[in-house]
Parts: structure tokens; C-alpha cells; sequence
């Protein structure tokens, strides 16, 4: 039996809770995007929800934590798909929102807290001249420890590939379940072992990224007549070096649809790519976009859009969110993530769009990957049960698609060519001994 009464009384002084209601409430993500996960992870929850305001407060709650043997699971805007902050085994939900500061930001590299949304760090790098390298589609609601524990690649990623990417994440400083938990400054490459962890191998609670120069954004969306278009279009986009741009993702006519706010400016039954361009591409990105017979349909100011509670940047509808714009309307579906090999991409994705036609939903999202071009994929998927599930997986691999499963919650199985360089289960084992940190989530370690 959990000692749980206990801790909650050696944290007297901290913001915390074990009532139900906010437990249930926070230790959910949106893992219920996949409905493997949905079955498995409905209904779990922590015992008790603690929120530290400082480094210090950290460490107190994992040193009392350790001292009972109950587990802790963090979490931070809890936008992740595959159930990172749900506990499986109850314990503590340590919840870093309110270490939420900037710390600092000099020759291009922001210091921050763990638990800063993404959107309030842009805006104050781009008060001093610089933007977030990378992010998710839920940038306006994401954390940046979220983001590096959880997540990874997402917008940016045309021009800077994901945070597996040597450079792209600078340090951190990580709150360990030694004996006794201490911090540990991690510099370079000897932070690996933190990225996409789901928190298994520590606490962050600092970051510091390398940022971009400050661009003034324009969302661009351009139509077209037939898909192989828009695709042959998006890869010459993508290796048009002399157009400045952060983002370009296609899709399938039958996703347009459910694109409000987009929808109504594009042809019916027309192909879709949408584009993050800087000021100084717009007129070469419309030349090439008549090349290809595309149409520029609808353009926006990407910051005055995020910045519009009302308004949609164009990233929420690219990336994982082009899921969740079609639940919205059709809880009948799921999601893969792909990638597609290097050579020949376009015709990769054309014969994968021709597997499947009734069940897959093509959107695809222009990425570097180990300094190589190429396009990721996660598209929308006609739910017909796990055993189809299975057989669409191994037919796009069949074919040479990587797949990275997201309908399992253990990084050895979910992150797939998405996985970091570096020894994880080795850090972990010295970092958390005792396997409290999110048991369950890392496949490979074991307690003893």
C-alpha cells in the first residue's frame, strides 16, 4: 500500500491535489487519437498532482517520492499523442507549468524552464530579434520540456530537421532519481539521453536551444487540380534554396473538407499545399506554384494569426493536427506516422497513396532528416479495427515506408526511425535505479 497520505503531508507548503476530478483531468494527453490506446489507457490516473514553482521544489518532491518507492510521471501541456504523461502505475503527476520563465538569450541561444509554452518563448525571442528554431502544430498550447520529452519535429523542420538533429538541442538541466536526486548540467551531445524520453530518464527543468534569425511569416495556400501536382510542387519547393520558408505540407482532396477557415477557397475536389514563406518568397513560391498548375488560394500573416484566439495558423492544420481537424467532425478515424525513403520521394508517396484509396487519406509534410530531404507523412486513416490497422502498416512497409507506430506508449516500439542516437536505458539506470520515473514507458529497462 502506497504511502500516499504521507508524501502529501512531507509536501505540505507545495501546490498540490488528490482530488479525483483534477487527477483524472491531468493525467490525460491526446492519446485517445489512436483507439488501441483509447482501450489501454482510459481510466488511469495518479494519486496525487503536484505542481513545483522552482528547481528546488523538484527536488524535494522526488527525494519524498523515492523515499515511499512511488513513481512519478511529469507531464506539461499534455499535447502529446501517445500517452507520455498518463501514469501507468498512479503515483505522482508532477506538473511543470509554473516553472514557465525565459532565463536567458544570448548569441542565438534561448535558456528557459521546462514548463514555458512554446508561443510565449517565440514572442519573447522575437522582441529581441530571433524565433524558436522548431514546433508542434500545438505550439500555442505546448511546453518546451513537453516538446523535447515528447515530441520533436514539427514546423521548421524543412529547413532544420527535427531535435534528433546534432545542434538542435544545446543542454539541459535534468532532476535525477539518484540516491539522492540531484541536477545534473548536460551539455551537447551528453543531453541526448533526455530527448523524446517521455521523462523516464529525468525531470527537465531547463533547456537551452540554438534559435533562427526573426522572420515575418506569411501562411500560403495553393491548390491544385490533381495531388501528384501538389506533391511534384511541395518537393521542388523544398529544394528551392533561395526561397526562405518554414513549413510545406500537401494533402488529399478528401481532407479539404475539413479544413474550416480554408476550405471554402479551394476548388472542390482539388489537391491542397499549405506554406509557411517569407516575404521575399512570395513571388518566386507564386512562379513555381504556376509551373506545377497550382493556384495561390488564401494568405495570411502567420504571427497575427497565432496570435488570434479566433484565427487558425496554417500549422494547425498540418502535422498532427490535420487529425485532429477531421475528429472534429469524424471520430471514425486514426493516424499513421511515415516516412518516405529518400530517393524517388515523390513516387513513394504516389504508390502509397495508391494501396489503400478508400481507407488512407494522404498528408504529407516536407522534412530534412539527417541532412537529406525527403517527406514524413501522418495520415488520416479509416478505422476498421487493429487487425487492418496492422495489415495497412505492413503493406506501406512492404513498399519501403518507415513507419513509427503511434498506437504504442513505450519509446522502443513507438519511435521507430524517429528514435535519438544515444544510450537511453543506460542513463536511465543511472539516473532512476529504482524505475520510478514513468514506469512502464520504456520497454527495455528493467526493475529487478
Amino acid at each position: 500500500m502506497r504511502d500516499i497520505a504521507g508524501l502529501k503531508a512531507a509536501l505540505a507548503g507545495l501546490v498540490l491535489s488528490d482530488d479525483p476530478a483534477l487527477l483524472r483531468q491531468k493525467s490525460r494527453d491526446f492519446y485517445w487519437y489512436s483507439p488501441i490506446l483509447k482501450q489501454r489507457l482510459d481510466g488511469l490516473a495518479a494519486e496525487l498532482w503536484v505542481q513545483p514553482r522552482e528547481e528546488a521544489e523538484v527536488l524535494r518532491i522526488l527525494t519524498e517520492a523515492r523515499a515511499r518507492r512511488i513513481p512519478v510521471t511529469v507531464r506539461g501541456g499534455a499535447t502529446g499523442n501517445y500517452g507520455q504523461c498518463v501514469p501507468l502505475e498512479g503515483g505522482v503527476l508532477l506538473d511543470m507549468t509554473a516553472m514557465a520563465r525565459p532565463l536567458a538569450l544570448e548569441d542565438g541561444v534561448l535558456t528557459a524552464q521546462a514548463g514555458a509554452r512554446l508561443i510565449d518563448l517565440d514572442l519573447w525571442a522575437r522582441e529581441r530579434g530571433w524565433e524558436l528554431r522548431l514546433w508542434p502544430s500545438t505550439k500555442r498550447s505546448a511546453t518546451i520540456g513537453g516538446f523535447v520529452a515528447g515530441g520533436g519535429a514539427g514546423v521548421g523542420g524543412i529547413a532544420h530537421g527535427t531535435l534528433r538533429e546534432r545542434g538542435n538541442l544545446l543542454g539541459a538541466r535534468v532532476a535525477t532519481m539518484q540516491d539522492p536526486p540531484a541536477i545534473l548540467e548536460l551539455a551537447g551531445e551528453a543531453a541526448a539521453p533526455i530527448n523524446r524520453a517521455y521523462g523516464t530518464t529525468g525531470v527537465i527543468t531547463a533547456l537551452r536551444l540554438p534559435l533562427a534569425p526573426a522572420q515575418a511569416w506569411r501562411d500560403v495556400a495553393v491548390a491544385f487540380p490533381a495531388y501528384g501536382a501538389a506533391l511534384r510542387f511541395a518537393a521542388a519547393l523544398a529544394l528551392s534554396d533561395g526561397i526562405a520558408k518554414k513549413m510545406c505540407a500537401t494533402f488529399q482532396p478528401a481532407l479539404v473538407p475539413f479544413f474550416r477557415g480554408i476550405a471554402d477557397a479551394v476548388p472542390q475536389g482539388q489537391a491542397l499545399v499549405l506554406a509557411m514563406i517569407a516575404p521575399s518568397g512570395l513571388l518566386p513560391l507564386a512562379e513555381l506554384a504556376r509551373e506545377y498548375g497550382g493556384a495561390l488560394v488564401a494568405e495570411q500573416e502567420t504571427l497575427a494569426a497565432e496570435r488570434d484566439p479566433d484565427a487558425t495558423p496554417f500549422y494547425e492544420y498540418c502535422w498532427n493536427h490535420t487529425t485532429l481537424q477531421v475528429l472534429k467532425r469524424d471520430r471514425g478515424v486514426t493516424y499513421l506516422q511515415m516516412r518516405f525513403p529518400f530517393e524517388e520521394t515523390v513516387a513513394a508517396v504516389e504508390a502509397a497513396c495508391a494501396l489503400f484509396p478508400d481507407e488512407v487519406w494522404m498528408h504529407t509534410e516536407c522534412v530534412r532528416f539527417g541532412g537529406r530531404f525527403t517527406m514524413t507523412a501522418l495520415p488520416v486513416i479509416r478505422w476498421r479495427g487493429p487487425e487492418r490497422l496492422a495489415e495497412i502498416m505492413a503493406g506501406f512497409e512492404a513498399i519501403g515506408i518507415a513507419i513509427a507506430n503511434p498506437h504504442v506508449f513505450t519509446i522502443e516500439e513507438g519511435s521507430g526511425y524517429r528514435r535519438v542516437p544515444g544510450d537511453q536505458l543506460g542513463f536511465k539506470r543511472m539516473t532512476d535505479p529504482l524505475g520510478l520515473l514513468n514506469p512502464g514507458k520504456m520497454r527495455d529497462f528493467d526493475r529487478g
